[in-house]
């Protein structure tokens, strides 16, 4: 392995560390965890699904999404609904707080994304954006990159 593979590595490794301490922060300023951020914006993207298709769509056991989801209901965010056509399933959606606190997410992102990256040259960030997605795809598929 060169020294510039492992230079790399070191860099990409401190800038997750980075990353995640910035994410952290910013959600527990605002009650929230990345587990839960991340169902408040899957729901924002997808609208109301049941729990199940959540837990497949964040690779969690069933029974981790039934304790995000009641906390995130305490917390005002989400909701439970009767399902439309199926009467033995439940919905979970955002609450109108909730679409609010998603909505919110999105604008910090934006504007952490500009602070971070919004003077990189263009050019070096579609290299930038085609190594991560080549290093993501070592990893195998997110599902919802």
């Amino acid at each position: 392995m060169s020294d510039e593979v492992l230079t790399a590595f070191d860099a990409l490794f401190e800038l997750t560390t980075r990353l995640g301490e910035s994410m952290r922060a910013d959600l527990g300023a605002h009650g929230l965890n990345p587990a839960r951020a991340e169902v408040l914006l899957v729901l924002h993207r997808r609208g109301p699904v049941v729990q199940r298709e959540l837990s497949q769509i964040l690779r969690v056991t069933p029974r981790h999404v039934t304790g995000l989801v009641d906390t995130l209901a305490e917390q005002g965010w989400v909701a439970r609904t009767p399902h439309p056509s199926d009467r033995r399933a439940v919905l979970v959606g955002l609450t109108d707080a909730g679409t609010a606190q998603a909505t919110e997410m999105h604008r910090r992102r934006a504007e952490a994304a500009r602070a971070w990256l919004g003077d990189v040259d263009p050019a070096d960030l579609t290299t930038f954006r085609t190594v991560l997605g080549q290093v993501l795809d070592r990893l195998g598929s997110s599902g919802e990159r």
